[in-house]
């Protein structure tokens, strides 16, 4: 089996002679873990790797440690997209959907009406901070750069693509002003390297390795391609997590509910399926030690 670096990964690049970095991110085996969960419609599995190739993007953006979160919701056949990806580039990601209302050409604007989409940094220590703008575009890539445009007042574009194998994605963002000082010379080259990057076709990305992408596209200009940065699909649930869900419940209700389900409660993951399954002999266990469970108890 080929080493998850080859297939899951960031790369950053920058322009030596403008004020622009930019970002690739390919994912296939993550992407794979994520889709292996559910029986994904197509236009789902397609916005959910264009989602994680977001996630992947902006983890690279944040000088952070903790966890991104991104949410798209809405009042339409996909009432949820979500995305989280930790600063160690760990990811995992589900929606929710009415299969029987998604036809297989559906759009953005089909799947999602009235959307929002929800950006939410949650570090280890610090502010939790989140920003939230409505899913304006016509692709997911419209919605990310036009959540830039509003919130963050950074010239930063997306592109991203996903068929349900592969998702690809690029990000270029402007960087404070140093090698080119003049307002007019900035522009220009902001424009000039955008709109290089949009002759770009969902096919090329999703086929070409990142120096044949960038050569396709810049062999004029002096970029420096860093190393890459892996990443991978990781679930953060657990037995103890699931655990300090019920004691949240309170033990009365704990306890009814382990009567009413045959002697047992089941919590299951919606990220990796993964089913915690808890008596009545747990409960009492659960909340005498204030919901610290024990590590010897292993069932799934």
């Amino acid at each position: 089996m080929s080493d998850l670096s080859d297939t899951d990964y960031t790369q950053r690049f920058i322009f030596d002679d403008s004020d622009t970095r930019g970002e690739l991110v390919s994912l296939e085996h993550s992407y794979a873990e994520v889709l292996a969960k559910h029986a994904y419609p197509e236009p789902v599995a397609q916005l959910l790797g264009e989602l994680m190739a977001a996630a992947s993007l902006l983890v690279g953006t944040l000088k952070f440690d903790g966890l991104l979160i991104l949410q798209a919701r809405s009042e339409g056949p996909v009432p949820l997209l979500m995305i989280e990806c930790s600063s160690e580039r760990e990811i995992r990601g589900l929606a929710r959907y009415d299969a029987e209302l998604i036809g297989p050409d559906a759009t953005l604007a089909d799947l999602m009406p009235n959307g929002v989409l929800a950006l939410t940094v949650d570090p280890t220590q610090g502010q939790r901070y989140q920003g939230i703008v409505d899913l304006d575009g016509e692709t997911l890539s419209e919605c990310f750069t036009n959540y830039f445009v509003m919130s963050q007042q950074v010239g930063t574009r997306f592109w991203l693509y996903a068929d349900g194998r592969r998702a690809r994605g690029m990000l270029l963002q402007q960087l404070p002003a140093d090698r080119l000082r003049d307002q007019d010379e900035r522009d220009a080259s902001w424009q000039h390297l955008t709109a290089m990057a949009s002759t770009l076709t969902a096919d090329e990305l999703l086929s070409l390795d990142n120096e044949t992408v960038l050569h396709r596209l810049y062999h004029e200009e002096a970029v420096r391609l860093f190393d890459i940065q892996p990443l991978r699909f990781h679930c953060s649930c657990s037995r103890e997590r699931s655990g300090n869900a019920l004691v949240s419940l309170g033990l009365e209700d704990a306890q009814q509910l382990v009567v009413e389900h045959g002697g047992h409660i089941e919590v299951d993951c919606q990220f990796c399926n993964q089913r915690y399954l808890f008596d009545a002999a747990d409960i009492v266990q659960l909340f005498a030690g204030a919901g610290v469970d024990t590590p010897s108890d292993t069932r799934h």
